[in-house]
């Protein structure tokens, strides 16, 4: 889009919707590893359940990418030592991986270990494996890294 287009031609501000939540037994960022290799635990994701028909075709065993809304993130961060080591030069958190930035949009490559279907209206699980992310993180998208994408 040209930079200098009327506003009024500018798509609209995005708007995400949560789709679930992490349920894990990581309870805040300082205790969770800084990757999924690093250590992570099993989680569960929690999906309500209007979403359960959006995971056909997804099985046990496949890669999928978890995108999540790093909700402890702060937003005012633009700068930052790369995995919290003062002795590391000073970066650009768009150079890094950082939880702490202006959009603090998560993406973990976890293994899908389980889908339990939901109970009484409550919410689809699944099971994942490593997650890095803290219990109570949202989850905005879930996408398949194993197949074509169409």
């Amino acid at each position: 889009m040209n930079a200098s287009a009327p506003m009024d031609m500018l798509p609209e501000r995005p708007r995400l919707t949560v789709l679930g939540y992490v349920r894990s037994t990581l309870t805040d960022r300082d205790g969770a590893p800084k990757s999924g290799e690093e250590g992570a635990p099993e989680a569960w994701i929690e999906l309500e359940p209007q979403y359960a028909p959006a995971l056909l075709g997804l099985e046990p065993g496949m890669r999928i990418l978890l995108v999540t809304w790093l909700h402890q993130g702060d937003r005012s961060v633009l700068q930052c030592h790369p995995r919290a080591d003062r002795n590391r030069p000073l970066r650009g958190v768009f150079a890094t991986r950082s939880p702490d930035r202006p959009n603090p949009i998560g993406l973990h490559e976890v293994e899908l270990r389980e889908i339990a279907p939901a109970q009484k209206n409550g919410p689809v699980r699944l099971r994942v494996s490593p997650l890095e992310a803290i219990d109570g993180t949202p989850v905005v998208d879930i996408k398949n890294v194993d197949m074509p994408t169409r």
